[in-house]
């Protein structure tokens, strides 16, 4: 069987790693090799690379900071390593997590095969249904960037024995970041964006799972998103801060005083979705008023008539937006707001047609051509640039609809989410905290 490390470097795991790493694509690292020359690379280099890990010679090179801002006006700091070291890192994991898998909570769903947010989701609704409504939701402050690596290396040596393999992750974590051109030490935390980051981040967070199981606590985790549910108030206060000083104390974590908060299902937004009671007094979830603006935002992005791309093109990224939107919320309840952004999006679209044909004679050509009267036509060309007024108020709202926005490619809203809501539902048929369309 060999050690650890020799499972890691087999060549055929390594050539696993590869391939997820090219299937995922991304960015460069600061050595600015793409993930197209990587193959290359490695079949020459490999064998070098190899020989270095055993003898603790390999020094992974820093990851290049990137700051993608945030809804709060703030920045998330990712960590972009290079091709290599993210093949590197990706064989690790492949290799380790079957092994802590098996000491995962059967509550965390982040990061973890089989499982995913639609299942936390389910799983919170179950317990809203059951009279535990009283939530703590527990915020780690800026965690990737703070956990402590000697408390995360010793959680992993209790598992693994393993020297040269603690070595090598401990490595990873000291690498370094860039930061505009000039090297910063990183002795705390693990760059978030690195392929070993989602498990190290559950081998550490696994530590608070186990307390609050013994605890006979109710909870859902998703990496650091963290709610508890209780059946009261004043149990939520108990928990709130005894759960807050047991991280603090035990794990070396910052929990932010501001944003952790004791609620109610109503005011939660937990992954992006945001919770309500139907008329029968069930707990339902649909995407949360937030999600759906920040979606209304990107389809307005992408139908900006300043962009100058032609029409194939934007219907295919709006359409991957479309589909990736409702894949992920397609369990919940949006049936109205779908209908509604739908008909903002063919009203965006017929602005963009109305200025592609730019002067009355092509506007009355294309209008002719959806079968629009000819005194119509003549009528509605000369209405010259009013856009928006002419797309929601005259004929060119009859003449490009749905069905012909549908012909030329565009997927609706609306049609997309019943049908992979359907899906879904036949997928949890028997769960009573399905939601049904309404």
């Amino acid at each position: 069987m060999g050690s650890l490390l020799d499972r890691i470097l087999e060549w055929e795991n390594i050539q696993r790693a590869m391939k997820r790493v090219c299937a995922n694509k991304g960015s460069s690292g600061v050595d600015g090799m793409k993930v197209d020359e990587l193959s290359l690379y490695m079949s020459d280099h490999w064998k070098e690379i190899e020989q270095a890990i055993r003898e603790r010679r390999y020094k992974p090179q820093p990851v290049e900071r990137v700051e993608i801002p945030k809804e709060n006006g703030g920045v998330r700091k990712l960590g972009i390593p290079t091709v290599v070291d993210r093949t590197i890192q990706q064989a690790i994991a492949q290799v380790l997590s079957p092994i802590f898998e098996k000491q995962f909570s059967e509550n965390s769903y982040g990061f973890r095969p089989g499982r995913n947010c639609e299942q936390a989701i389910v799983k919170l609704l179950e317990y809203f249904n059951d009279g535990s409504i009283w939530i703590v939701d527990i915020d780690l402050e800026k965690f990737f960037d703070t956990v402590p690596q000697d408390r995360l290396m010793s959680i992993i040596n209790r598992t693994i024995h393993d020297g040269d393999t603690e070595s090598l992750i401990r490595k990873y974590l000291q690498a370094g970041v860039m930061v505009k051109g000039e090297y910063e030490e990183t002795l705390t935390g693990t760059p978030q964006g690195g392929n070993l980051s989602p498990l190290l981040s559950n081998i550490m967070l696994n530590e608070l799972d186990k307390e609050l199981e013994a605890r006979g606590l109710k909870f859902t985790r998703y990496a650091d998103d963290c709610v508890i549910v209780v059946g009261s108030s004043a149990a939520a206060k108990r928990v709130m801060y005894s759960i807050t000083d047991w991280i603090e104390r035990k794990l070396g974590l910052k929990v932010n005083a501001e944003k952790t908060c004791i609620t109610k299902p109503t005011k939660l937004k937990y992954l992006g979705f945001g919770f309500w009671k139907d008329k029968e007094g069930n707990w339902r979830a649909r995407p949360h008023e937030k999600s759906v603006t920040k979606f209304k935002r990107k389809l307005k992005q992408l139908c900006c008539r300043r962009w100058s791309v032609d029409m194939d093109y934007r219907l295919k990224k709006l359409n991957e937006v479309i589909r990736g939107w409702i894949n992920y919320f397609a369990l919940s309840d949006m049936k109205y707001a779908m209908q509604c952004v739908d008909e903002h999006l063919r009203t965006m679209m017929r602005v963009i047609i109305w200025k592609q044909w730019k002067v009355p004679s092509k506007r009355k050509w294309g209008l002719l051509k959806l079968g629009v009267p000819e005194w119509l036509a003549n009528k509605t060309s000369q209405w010259g640039d009013h856009y928006i007024f002419v797309a929601s108020k005259s004929c060119l709202k009859r003449a490009v609809s749905k069905e012909i926005l549908t012909r030329r490619g565009l997927v609706s809203c609306l049609d997309y989410y019943m049908n992979q809501h359907a899906l879904k539902l036949n997928r949890t048929a028997g769960c009573r905290t399905a939601c049904p369309v309404v």
